[in-house]
């Protein structure tokens, strides 16, 4: 059993690396799209936001169901990085400390900080990432959701 709990385990920090690729992508992700939130909402406030969802409808003449389609695409992003960021936050903290616990029973206190400080980091960025992205999804959502709202009222539509 204990060749095969080690070929887990090394199986298991093969994915280190790529999780916290993914997790540092999921966090540029995130403040990209928290940046191009705030200038949306400061045209919002402002009265100069040209809504994209209408001009995708003027220009493709999309009727209701494709501009929720293309409401969801618009989302998608936004969301898997919202639902998995956490995910992978947890994958990072745990793989860790299989190592940071075998540096317990060896009273490695240099060990267990240095794969703790790593898989703490990693979960704590996952989570900023995670809420940035579902604090910009849900007003988005909204704010698309009522311009879909406005443009199936129009007289045009009808």
């Amino acid at each position: 059993m204990n060749l095969f709990e080690a070929g887990l385990y090394d199986l298991a920090k093969l994915f280190l690396v790529p999780v916290l690729v993914l997790i540092v992508a999921a966090l540029a992700y995130a403040f990209m799209s928290l940046g191009s939130f705030l200038i949306e909402a400061l045209q919002r406030r402002r009265g100069r936001y040209h809504s994209q969802l209408a001009i995708f409808q003027k220009a493709s003449g999309a009727e209701s169901g494709d501009l929720e389609l293309w409401i969801m695409q618009r989302l998608e992003w936004l969301r898997i990085v919202a639902r998995s960021a956490p995910m992978l936050g947890l994958v990072a903290t745990m793989i860790p400390m299989g190592p940071a616990l075998l540096a317990l029973s060896n009273n490695d206190a240099k060990g267990i900080g240095d794969n703790l400080a790593m898989a703490f980091a990693a979960v704590i960025l996952a989570l900023v990432a995670a809420a940035i992205s579902h604090l910009v999804l849900t007003v988005r959502r909204r704010w698309l959701l009522q311009e879909l709202r406005t443009l199936e009222r129009a007289p045009e539509h009808r």
